[in-house]
This record gives structure tokens, C-alpha cells and sequence, in this order.
């Protein structure tokens, strides 16, 4: 397992997709939290404060990543615009192990 850090900017007028989709976005990272493979995910806020992307890390190999890639809501649903996936090393005071 490796872990990645995700950061996602949303599109420009995404707003009312990624609220269509919201839901469906939270219970697939609730599954993959569930499965001790999604660590932290928190929405990025844009100046006013509405939601603008979003942060993801994650603890999975590369395979399941791609698979999460295929299916993320607000992939399919064409809420995120620019998406950076990075390798990561989580430190040892914030891993669940």
C-alpha cells in the first residue's frame, strides 16, 4: 500500500453539480474509509466560503486508486476540474495502524 494525497479543483458553475452528487460522493469515500483506505477528506472553501475542490488522502496501491479514479462521483458527474495526485508518506502520529 502506498498512500496519495488528492487535490481537486471543482469547474468553473460546478456548484450545482457537486450538490446533485454530493451524497453519492460521501458514501463511496464512507466505503473506502470503512476499508481503512480513505484517511482524511475534507472540501476546499473559496474565498466566500463556498465549497471550490476538495482533499483527499488516501491509503491503497496504485490499482485501486486507478479504480477510484473510474468511478469517483465527482469525476463522472464532471465536478472536478484540475485533479494532482501525489505520493505521499503519512507520518506515524496520524496513520490508523
Amino acid at each position: 500500500m502506498s498512500h496519495y494525497l488528492l487535490t481537486a479543483t471543482d469547474k468553473a458553475g460546478a456548484m450545482d453539480r457537486r450538490i446533485a452528487c454530493r451524497d453519492e460522493h460521501i458514501a463511496y469515500i464512507d466505503k473506502l474509509r470503512d476499508q481503512d483506505k480513505a484517511l482524511l477528506g475534507a472540501a476546499q472553501l473559496d474565498d466566500d466560503g463556498k465549497m471550490s475542490g476538495s482533499v483527499i488522502f488516501f491509503d491503497m496501491t496504485k490499482e485501486e486508486l486507478d479504480d477510484y479514479m473510474k468511478e469517483e462521483p465527482y469525476i463522472t458527474n464532471k465536478v472536478w476540474g484540475d485533479i494532482k495526485i501525489t505520493e505521499c508518506k503519512i507520518g506515524p502520529s496520524f496513520k490508523n495502524n
